[in-house]
């Protein structure tokens, strides 16, 4: 389960990340709002940082992503175990039932 757990951090720090973006842009604008920064210093920041944040929710898609087939190739995995090992089950039956009847 490491792979799914180092997704499933990276998924939270992205996540982490975009807050703290968008805690930036309330910033800008409480800056703006106080005639700090110019509504063009404000346009030019705020598109950086939204593109930024939208390059990380669409990491995060890809993670999810991941992490879904991930699940699934382990359920199969797991899936296929329980078939091997019910197959050996059946030919253990059929080799006692064959040794049973050669006695008789």
């Amino acid at each position: 389960m490491g792979f799914l757990e180092r997704l499933d951090r990276n998924i939270a720090k992205l996540e982490k990340r975009i807050a703290k973006e968008e805690t930036r842009i309330s910033q800008l604008e409480e800056k703006f709002e106080n005639k700090k920064i110019t509504k063009a210093k404000l346009n030019i920041e705020k598109r950086k940082i939204q593109e930024r944040i939208k390059a990380m929710q669409s990491r995060i898609q890809t993670l999810r992503g991941i992490t879904v087939k991930e699940k699934q190739r382990l359920e199969e995995k797991a899936e296929e175990k329980r078939k091997k090992e019910e197959e050996k089950e059946k030919k253990k039956a059929e080799k006692i039932k064959e040794e049973i009847e050669k006695e008789e």
